[in-house]
């Protein structure tokens, strides 16, 4: 185990390297997410992934269901700095093809590939191109022996879920193949956390950790940080993805503030925000939304606070180092809790941001 801050104990795995990006070991916990728009439309494909980037993305994963997405690969990295990870299923041309092309990395289930004939091919491409393999299995495609054995993934008994992940894994062993990190994905939380405890006890490999299918930006915010904030407090994963139903920007966000409510890392700045009452006389909403869009663009780490109330507001927020208050007609700045401003109510936005823009300036120079 590595102490990862003041409270966590990190479980210590093998390091892999997906390009400059190391997985495990000492290396920090890194945040991916996976494109949506369709592969073979480079244009659009390295548009979003400069925008992921932009919000903190390290690693980016696309789908590759045909061979005009493999293809895409090479182009798509001439355009990016992220490691780019090809996500193959079932077929292992489209694996072999995707690290020609310049895949850093794949994602298979070893198993469904088509035989270890087939099996060999993809790792002796990976050996040749330096290419780690992550073996990613879900509840849905568990082979259905180990259903039989085992039963569905559960709390009470996820074993299925790791059983075919390890069987998957000493396929590439058997094959001299180990520069590898796992997933077992469930869509249940619980099953998750027990999935990857048992996991964790029984291997050194990096675990990739997430819930599949989690939901929308509410549902799915809420199961996987219930899921994966349990799991990186007791030390386990290494790297991990929010899946939303949503914009993978979204992914990335949420992502960064579950590391940073565990203090493990953080980006930029944190934004602290009333969830008003009755004493509110300003539209707040949108006054925080608008900070919370300014603030994505920044990397000094600073705390910034949005409250509804110019009586309570700077007290409530005193630790932050800059925050606004808004009052009827009038607005306060203020930082440390001591008022620093009054603004007009329609000014305060604008004044606001370009006292955030000063700082952040500050910040860059040193």
């Amino acid at each position: 185990m590595s102490r990862e801050n003041g409270m966590i104990l990190r479980k210590h795995t093998r390091q892999i390297q997906v390009g400059d990006v190391a997985v495990g070991g000492d290396a920090p916990i890194s945040i991916q997410s996976m494109t949506n728009t369709d592969t073979a439309d480079v244009t659009s494909t390295v548009e979003q992934i400069h925008r992921l980037q932009g919000v903190g993305c390290e690693l980016i994963r696309v789908a590759v269901p045909d061979i005009d997405a493999a293809r895409s690969i090479r182009s798509i990295r001439d355009q990016i700095s992220l490691p780019l990870i090809a996500d193959i299923h079932f077929d292992a041309r489209l694996a072999v093809a995707s690290m020609e092309n310049g895949a850093q990395a794949i994602r298979i289930n070893p198993g469904n590939l088509g035989g270890e004939e087939k099996l060999q091919l993809v790792i002796d491409a990976a050996q040749q191109h330096n290419v780690p393999i992550r073996v990613g299995v879900n509840s849905g495609s568990i082979e259905k022996d180990l259903l039989a054995t085992h039963g569905y993934p559960s709390p009470e008994c996820p074993d299925a879920l790791i059983n075919s992940a390890l069987r998957n894994v000493a396929l590439l062993e058997k094959h001299g193949f180990y520069d590898i990190k796992i997933s077992i994905k469930s869509s249940d939380t619980l099953t998750t956390i027990s999935g990857y405890r048992k996991l964790s006890s029984l291997t050194d490999y990096p675990l990739h950790i997430g819930v599949t299918e989690a939901g929308g930006l509410i549902a799915g915010t809420v199961k996987s940080s219930v899921a994966l904030g349990i799991l990186l407090h007791e030390g386990i994963g290494d790297t991990f993805r929010i899946s939303l139903t949503r914009d993978p920007e979204e992914e990335v966000k949420v992502g960064w503030e579950l590391l940073r409510a565990l203090r493990i890392r953080e980006r930029g700045p944190e934004l602290i925000s009333c969830p008003t009452c009755g004493r509110t006389r300003i539209d707040l909403f949108p006054l925080a939304e608008e900070v919370d869009r300014y603030l994505q663009t920044m990397v000094a780490p600073l705390k910034v606070a949005v409250m509804g109330c110019v009586v309570n507001g700077p007290g409530e927020a005193r630790e932050a180092d800059i925050g606004i208050a808004g009052g009827k007609g009038v607005g306060i700045i203020f930082k440390k809790g001591k008022i620093f401003k009054k603004v007009p109510e329609e000014e305060l936005l604008t004044v606001f941001l370009e006292e955030l823009h000063k700082m952040e300036q500050e910040y860059k120079a040193g």
